[in-house]
C-alpha cells in the first residue's frame, strides 16, 4: 500500500514515500480506499515532534487525520456501512494514516457523505469545521448579538468560523490579508481587518476572540476584550485566564459527532468550502510546505487516488 511516512521528526523534507503492509481488519473496523486527504497545521506539528507528549507516535508514522474515500471492506460487527459507501472521517492524531491510499479504522468514526458532496469538500470538513464549532460555542460560549474576532478568517478554520458565527447572529470581525477581504466578507463577516496594514488592537468590547495564531497575536488579543470577554485558542496549550477575562484551549478530539451537522449545512447552502490547492500523494512534501507558509486560502488537500 502506497503511503507517505516519516522515520524521524523534522520539517516537510523528512516525509518519504513508500509502501506499507495493509492492516488486518477487526470486527468493528472498516477499510477505506482514500480519495482525498486534508492537510492541517496539526500535521506539521506532529511531523516536527511538537505533539509527542500529547499524541505520541511510533515510527514509521504516516501523517494525516482528515480524509474522504470509499469503503472497501467492513468487519463482521459493522452494520451501518457497506462496501461502496462514500465516507468522511478523522483519525486520532497519534494514529494518523490519512496520507495514504488505504486506511483501516473504527467504523464508528466514519460518516456517510451524500452524492452532492465531492471528496474534496468532504475531506476539508473534519478538523476545520469541528475545531471552529468547538472554539466558538463549546469553549467560547458565543451568543447571538455578541462581538467575535476571528483571526486568519481566510484560513481553513477561519472560513468555517466566520460562517458559523454569522449563522449564530453574532457580530463577526475577522483578520485577513487584503486580497482575501472580499472573500471573508462574502462568508458573513461584518468587518474585515487587513492584518498587514491595520491594527486590530484598536478594537474594543469584543466578547470572544478565536485565536488560530498564538504568539504575539494572542498576547495582543487580550486588549480588545470587553468585560467578561473570552479567548478560545486553538494553538496555546498553556493559555491562562487574566483578571476578568477567560482563556480556554480548544482541544479538538473527534469529528464524527459534528460531521452530520456540517453536511446538513452544506446541503442547505449555508456552508461554503474553499479549496486553495490540491496536490498528489507523491507531492506530500509540497502540500505541507504550502500550508507552512501560513498564506493558504482555505484548505490544502492531497489527492491519494490515481
Amino acid at each position: 500500500m502506497k503511503t507517505s511516512y516519516i522515520q524521524g521528526f523534522g520539517g516537510p523534507d523528512v516525509v518519504e514515500l513508500g509502501n506499507a503492509p495493509a492492516s488486518a481488519l477487526q470486527a468493528h473496523e472498516s477499510a477505506v480506499r482514500i480519495e482525498m486527504a486534508s492537510v492541517n497545521p496539526l500535521d506539521l506539528k506532529m511531523i516536527a515532534g511538537y505533539m509527542q507528549q500529547v499524541f505520541p507516535v511510533t515510527f514509521p508514522y504516516t501523517p494525516g487525520t482528515d480524509f474522504s474515500g470509499v469503503i472497501d471492506a467492513v468487519g463482521s460487527a459493522v452494520t451501518h456501512l457497506k462496501p461502496g459507501d462514500r465516507v468522511v472521517g478523522r483519525t486520532a492524531p497519534g494514529a494518523g494514516g490519512a496520507f495514504a491510499k488505504r486506511l483501516v479504522m473504527a467504523a464508528s468514526d466514519l460518516v456517510a457523505i451524500p452524492e452532492e458532496m465531492s471528496f474534496e469538500q468532504a475531506a476539508s470538513l473534519p478538523t476545520a469545521f469541528g475545531a471552529a464549532r468547538q472554539g466558538l460555542f463549546d469553549a467560547g460560549l458565543l451568543k447571538p448579538g455578541q462581538r467575535v474576532l476571528i483571526h486568519a478568517g481566510a484560513g481553513g478554520v477561519g472560513i468555517m468560523a466566520v460562517q458559523l458565527a454569522h449563522h449564530a447572529s453574532a457580530y463577526v470581525i475577522a483578520t485577513a490579508s487584503g486580497k482575501n477581504i472580499d472573500l471573508v466578507k462574502s462568508l458573513g463577516a461584518d468587518e474585515v481587518i487587513d492584518y498587514r496594514t491595520d491594527d486590530f488592537t484598536q478594537l474594543r468590547d469584543v466578547d470572544l476572540v478565536l485565536d488560530t495564531m498564538g504568539g504575539d497575536v494572542l498576547e495582543q488579543s487580550w486588549s480588545v476584550l470587553g468585560p467578561g470577554g473570552r479567548i478560545a485558542s486553538l494553538v496555546a496549550f498553556d493559555i491562562k485566564s487574566k483578571s476578568d477575562h477567560t482563556g480556554a484551549f480548544v482541544f479538538f478530539a473527534e469529528a464524527a459527532s459534528v460531521l452530520p451537522e456540517a453536511i446538513k449545512l452544506f446541503l442547505a447552502g449555508r456552508l461554503q468550502i474553499i479549496t486553495d490547492t490540491i496536490f498528489h500523494l507523491d507531492d506530500t512534501r509540497a502540500a505541507l510546505e504550502k500550508l507552512s507558509t501560513g498564506h493558504a486560502r482555505g484548505k490544502v488537500l492531497i489527492r491519494t487516488s490515481n
